[in-house]
Formats: C-alpha cells, structure tokens, sequence
C-alpha cells in the first residue's frame, strides 16, 4: 500500500489556503526568479518571502525538523566547503581581495596547505547561503503542505498528460513509501535478534551486515511496483483520457497568487537583462583590503 508525507488539514495555513495548481506555479516562478540573482541585496527578499511563508503555514517545528536540519546543515556544509577551496564562484569573479592566509606548519608530498580568507569567498558563501536556503525552505513546505489525494489532478490541472501526471503521484508516494518498508523491515529483523545497532568494519563489511534489510525492501518495492503496473493494466490505464475524483476550481485568490507569482519572474528576467543582480560585493571592502 502507498502511504503519503505527514500532511494534514490545517485551519490557519497560507498555503492549503490556496489551490494547489496555483501554490506549485507560484514556487515554479519563485525556483527560477531566485536563480536569477546572484547579489545578495537581491536574494533577501527571497528569503524574508521563504521565512513567511514557513510561519504562516502551520507546519509545526517536530512535522520538519528532521528534514529541516539536514537540509539547512547540507546547507551550511556546502557553503563552507565553497568558502574554504575557492570553488564555485571563480566564474563570478576574476580578481580576489585578500584579507588573511592561513599556512599550516606542515607540508604534504611538498604541498603545504594554505587557507585564503577573501573577501569575495565570503560573499560568493553568504550569496549561496540566502539563495539556497530560500529554495529549500520552500521546497521543504511542499510535502507536508499539499494534500496527496490532490497530486494527480494538480499536475494533470497544469497541463501534464495522464500518464505524467499519475506518474508524478507514484513518485511523490514513493519515498515514503519506501521509508515505512525500511523502518518496518528493521524492525522485524531486530525482532529475530539482529543486530543492526552493532554493524562495525569497512564500507564493504558493512554494506554485506546490511544486506538482510535492503535485499528485503529492494525486493518488495519491486513487487509492489509490479502490482502497481498490473492494477493499471487491469483498470485500461492510457487507453483514454482518465477522469478524476477531485475537481480543483481557481478562486480569485489563486489567479492573484499565480499573477503575483508571474510578475516575479518577469521582473526578475528584465532585471537580469539589465545586467543587474549580478554578484556583488561592496566597494569599502574592496577599497579596505587592496
């Protein structure tokens, strides 16, 4: 059986408040007008738009935290990796503003490692901080938001075909899915005394003690696929046009979030054409270190 992310009905929630038709064309254009920008001045806005989202939508902090924190500590894990080799943002900026080196006192195969503290690393960080934590609060949002019942005919509603719109619902189901056959899987084989809590040696001793719960689930999420299939053949799936069980109307809310949305984009294209919102970094740091 499909299960679903934890979503439930909200009473005060801002976006279950809206059609989800028109909540998925508005992240649509948020995703790409905060992908035009790389100055910081500019992403702000994007994320104080992510963060009121994030209050207003009735999720609580225990729904998200553990999605919440491995997104935002991958997050922070990759800005300082960006901000510690230099990597990224050399096709943003030719010239760098040294502020201070850090040598070790040791050399590798006649390498020394050297920390270089810019002050363009340090924008190009801070810029990839706000512009990817704006997308993933967002994203975050979406599962926990939006009703599963409504998957299909939401993608259906924007313009996908039968099949990509039930295939869209098949994927959205099936990393929950996939995760209660796992959690259930490990529990069954705690309950025959293995034990999974105690797995030492390398990765390949490892990935071998592992084989009792993935060699399971691969199998049944196999079948169950298959089933899947059957059940749509038997039903005369993609023979013609599907109907739906749900109708989803447009209200004058939604037509004022979708504008809304399509006036973002729109601006954030001319802006870019305009060669603004480029990456930036302040002229009194430049001047104070060069």
């Amino acid at each position: 059986m499909l299960v679903a992310w934890r979503y439930r009905k909200r009473a005060h929630s801002l976006i279950q408040s809206f059609d989800p038709r028109a909540w998925v064309i508005f992240y649509a254009c948020f995703l790409f007008s905060t992908l035009s920008f790389w100055d910081v001045r500019f992403l702000l806005p994007f994320l104080l738009v992510a963060f009121f989202v994030l209050f207003t939508s009735g999720v609580k902090w225990h729904e998200i935290r553990r999605a919440f924190l491995f997104i935002i500590g991958f997050i922070f894990f990759f800005a300082i990796l960006t901000f510690i080799t230099g990597r990224g943002g050399t096709e943003l900026y030719e010239k760098e503003h040294l502020i201070r080196e850090f040598k070790a006192s040791f050399s590798i195969f006649g390498w020394t490692p050297t920390l270089q503290i810019t002050v363009e690393r340090a924008f190009f960080a801070i810029s990839q901080l706000v512009r990817v934590s704006s997308i993933a609060i967002m994203t975050i949002l979406i599962p926990y938001s939006l009703d599963p019942a409504l998957y299909g005919i939401t993608f259906k509603g924007l313009g996908l075909h039968d099949k990509f719109a039930y295939a869209m619902d098949l994927t959205m189901r099936f990393i929950p899915t996939f995760g209660r056959d796992f959690q259930m899987t490990m529990d069954a084989q705690r309950a025959r005394g293995y034990e999974l809590d105690k797995i030492s040696g390398g990765i390949v001793q490892q990935v071998r003690r592992l084989g009792p719960v993935l060699v399971p689930v691969t199998i049944h999420a196999i079948i169950g696929s298959e089933d899947i299939i059957d059940a749509m053949d038997l039903r005369a799936f993609g023979v013609g046009p599907r109907t739906w069980l749900d109708v989803l109307t447009y209200q004058l809310r939604d037509r004022i979030l979708i504008i809304f949305g399509v006036l973002i984009l729109s601006s954030s294209i001319i802006i870019g054409l305009g060669g603004y919102g480029k990456f930036w970094v302040p002229e009194i740091l430049i001047k104070l270190f060069t």
